[in-house]
């Protein structure tokens, strides 16, 4: 039997945003005929307000905070208890600091299941906001940059940019390459995500598929509408 894995957000919504109605009509359609899971940094209730409560719940199983917060439905099925220690803390507040990027908007340190996620510009950004620091990213190079130096003063953890503004943070091991442990490798499994490339918080799925799996395809993606005209063509 096929499977069928998906990143939410730049995969099947904008960044941040809603589900576009007539692929949500047709996503739903596809859950309904194909064994569907998701997989996501969000945690259920932003998840829900991307992609709707329907949506969510036609899904097999929605592993939100990278895997460690699992839902099927309205059921809980695991849930990880780590927490941001405060030497950790303080080295992402002297990172938000000395950024050189102008705007703060507030709750920059998001602790959500199992994970932290950190943004400069900070989770309370409007759109207009979050294209200005997309910008100065592209130009500065800045979070791959920060979370390179995290990466060697905390081996323990690992920091990979997630979605357009901010760095996924969690124990080593625990990304999105941890849900593997509910499949099995006679299964092929396809996987649909926007940030595939080594910094990117879909890559240790991806390698996890490519190297201890076979028969499986991890296929990237620009946004939403290219997640549509691909699943058409499976």
């Amino acid at each position: 039997m096929n499977r069928f894995i998906f990143d939410v957000d730049g995969t099947l919504t904008p960044s941040r945003g809603v589900i576009d109605s007539k692929f949500k009509e047709f996503f739903n359609d596809f859950c309904r005929s194909n064994p569907v899971y998701l997989v996501t940094g969000s945690d259920k209730p932003k998840t829900v307000e991307q992609i709707g409560e329907d949506t969510y719940n036609l899904a097999h199983t929605v592993y939100n905070c990278s895997g460690s917060d699992v839902w099927q439905g309205n059921k809980n099925i695991r849930k990880n208890k780590w927490r941001l220690d405060s030497i950790t803390r303080a080295f992402l507040l002297s990172q938000l600091e000395e950024s050189s990027f102008p705007l703060r908007t507030g709750l920059h340190i998001e602790e959500r299941t199992g994970m932290v996620n950190f943004s400069v510009v900070g989770r309370n950004a409007t759109l207009g906001e979050r294209k200005l620091y997309v910008k100065h990213d592209k130009e500065r190079n800045e979070r791959n940059t920060i979370a390179e130096i995290f990466n060697w003063e905390f081996p323990e953890l690992v920091a990979r940019p997630g979605g357009e503004t901010g760095i996924d943070i969690s124990p080593r091991g625990n990304d999105k390459s941890q849900i593997l442990i509910d499949f099995n490798h006679e299964e092929k499994i396809y996987f649909f995500g926007d940030r595939m490339d080594k910094a990117g918080n879909d890559y240790p799925l991806k390698k996890a598929l490519w190297d201890d799996y076979y028969n499986n395809e991890c296929i990237e993606v620009t946004g939403w509408q290219d997640t549509w005209e691909k699943l058409k063509c499976i």
